[in-house]
């Protein structure tokens, strides 16, 4: 069995500002998380889909283990973390995130 644990968050940006949190996603929130170097971290993945106006983004984070998520999170894991420059332009986010651990893949 696959032992990949997914970390989940939701936020929410209003179109005027989607692409600014995009964009701060892409060149700083991504960096800063690949630069540390988590033993146990896979990928961190940004998708977005216009939600009544505004604009939802999930933030889904792939990890070998709960320890590797204490490791980036702190003890207190499903936490959201919310970086300043991420406030600056969100219109509202989840106080937490979901932890999933994967049971099935299926591919051709």
């Amino acid at each position: 069995m696959d032992n990949t644990i997914l970390r989940i968050w939701h936020v929410w940006a209003s179109k005027e500002k989607a692409d600014a949190f995009h964009d701060l996603f892409e060149e700083v929130i991504g960096t800063k998380i690949r630069a540390q170097h988590i033993d146990g971290f896979q990928d961190i993945q940004l998708v977005r889909r216009d939600v009544d106006g505004d604009v939802e983004f999930l933030i889904i984070m792939r990890f070998d283990s709960i320890d590797a998520i204490k490791a980036f999170a702190g003890d207190n894991y499903e936490n959201a973390i919310v970086p300043e420059k991420a406030r600056a332009v969100l219109g509202h986010w989840d106080a937490s995130a979901l932890i999933f651990r994967r049971v099935a893949i299926i591919a051709q």
